[in-house]
């Protein structure tokens, strides 16, 4: 999406308050600042910002031991919505193709296989537009698309002689902020199957950010009210 004045004018001055608080340095500053004015969408003014904390809000320092931020699907989708697709199809022909890591899907996307078989990892991926169409086309082969949770995706393929539909689902709320992907096509003696599940690096986050709660809620039994004083109603003997 291209961006206006007035959102280069509220990067430059987030990058503003940056280097006011210390965090980049002035010849970085210069370069960003740059940067920020000469963009025309907003793939390009995200990620001069991207790195840095809201103004005035305080970070975990340096090695403390809450879990890192959560990125890949739990990232900010209008931060990976914008910018130049990097691919917009992929062919399989007695053999295979794989798109996946940090990638941007085109806003019409055509994979065929035939006598083969294709990955299509959605988890950590940018998109050109807010509106995704993704066509699989299966002959004797298979496609497999694995989305996060939260991504909203609608599967319309058809299956002849094969399968076209959702497979494992991992618990996870769709995010209105994220984008809308339509997955149509057909598997004529093949099959084409769409997954939800979180990376490996995304699912260990989650399990330290859960046991951290769990570890602090368990602390705060321990300490109980206050029973200081009174004795906190306890029997003498």
């Amino acid at each position: 999406m291209r961006a206006s004045d007035a959102e280069r004018e509220r990067i430059a001055e987030l990058l503003r308050e940056a280097v006011a608080e210390g965090r980049l340095d002035m010849d970085e500053f210069d370069q960003r600042l740059e940067r920020a004015y000469k963009a025309r969408t907003h793939g390009e003014l995200e990620p001069l910002v991207q790195d840095l904390p809201a103004p005035g809000s305080t970070v975990a320092p340096v090695g403390a031991s809450a879990p890192a931020p959560l990125r890949g699907s739990a990232a900010n989708w209008p931060a990976r919505i914008g910018g130049t697709a990097t691919s917009t199809g992929a062919f399989a022909l007695w053999g295979g193709f794989e798109r996946k890591g940090r990638w941007t899907v085109g806003r019409l996307f055509t994979a065929f296989a035939m006598w083969g078989g294709g990955d299509i990892d959605l988890r950590e991926a940018n998109f050109e537009d807010r509106e995704i169409v993704i066509r699989c086309f299966a002959i004797m082969g298979g496609i497999r698309v694995v989305a996060p949770p939260e991504l909203n995706v609608e599967v319309k393929g058809i299956g002849i002689m094969g399968g076209f539909g959702e497979g494992s689902s991992e618990e996870g709320e769709i995010s209105p902020d994220s984008p809308r992907v339509q997955i149509t096509g057909f598997a004529l003696m093949g099959g084409v199957g769409v997954d939800r599940k979180r990376t490996k690096a995304e699912r260990r986050r989650l399990k330290e950010a859960k046991e951290a709660e769990l570890e602090a809620r368990r602390r705060r039994g321990l300490e109980g009210p206050d029973d200081g004083g009174s004795g906190g109603g306890r029997k003498k003997l």
